[in-house]
């Protein structure tokens, strides 16, 4: 009798161990910088809620870390990257990551406290950029783009550096050494002549992209915000329901109305 009963309440406990882990396997953990990503994660969360998903946000203030997470497990996703510096850092870092579906993009905009416009901008002036390589051939292409400069032709513009600048009329000096979260405080501090903000940092220190920049990239832009997942978990049903929702028309639509344009739906 004491063998059956214990029988039974071994049952029971898996069971319910098994219940819990059921439990578990619906929550989605995703990482995410504060500005827009996150707040864009929060417009989603009742949305999978509904089909019994608990969304939870990790905020991220480095563009490191987030990928770091992923790789150790501690993420189910993140959204902060666009595409190439999702490939430079799975090349650097040997990450087997992949791209669950692209959400927004960012225009990334030159700025300056001391000039108003490019036209401004003096003989010799100086522009800082940060170190993220993968930004760099963004930067430059905007740069060509504004008439600044112009790049070696038939280079792939995403990966151009510094040293593929074929013409550069106002002899401009790049100085492409800073974190990109500190672009802001240098922008604050009058560090430079021009300098190049991301605009998920732009925005979150209170800029408008669309007003406060001298020089913004385009809506064409190839660097679309991603949502990135291990390899092989592009097909997990949270993380499908997750792209789903965030490219809904409904997300669409908060994005166009808090953001004005200075962050952009692609779909």
């Amino acid at each position: 009798m004491k063998k059956l009963l214990a029988g039974v309440l071994l049952s029971v406990s898996a069971l319910t161990l098994a219940a819990c882990g059921d439990e578990d396997s619906d929550k989605l953990v995703v990482g995410a910088s504060n500005v827009p990503h996150a707040e864009i994660l929060e417009q989603v969360k009742p949305i999978l809620e509904e089909q019994g998903i608990e969304l939870q946000i990790e905020t991220y203030q480095d563009y490191v870390l987030p990928n770091k997470d992923l790789d150790s497990g501690d993420l189910d996703a993140n959204y902060f990257q666009h595409a190439p510096y999702l490939e430079s850092q799975m090349k650097d870092f040997d990450y087997d990551f992949a791209n669950a579906g692209g959400i927004h993009i960012e225009p990334i905009g030159l700025y300056s406290k001391k000039y108003a416009s490019i036209d401004e901008l003096p003989e010799g002036a100086t522009i800082l950029m940060s170190n993220s390589v993968a930004d760099h051939g963004r930067v430059l292409a905007m740069l060509e783009a504004e008439g600044l400069i112009t790049l070696a032709e038939g280079i792939d513009k995403t990966t151009a550096e510094i040293g593929d600048i074929v013409d550069n009329p106002k002899n401009l000096e790049f100085d492409p050494n800073y974190e990109a979260a500190l672009m802001v405080q240098l922008y604050e501090n009058e560090e430079g002549d021009a300098l190049l903000i991301n605009s998920n940092y732009a925005i979150d220190a209170g800029l408008n992209p669309l007003e406060d920049a001298i020089a913004i990239e385009d809506s064409e832009s190839p660097y679309v915000n991603l949502i990135a997942v291990k390899a092989g978990n592009e097909d997990d049903k949270r993380i499908k329901a997750l792209v789903e929702a965030l490219q809904s028309e409904e997300i669409q639509d908060f994005i166009l109305e808090e953001w004005k344009g200075s962050v952009v739906p692609v779909k």
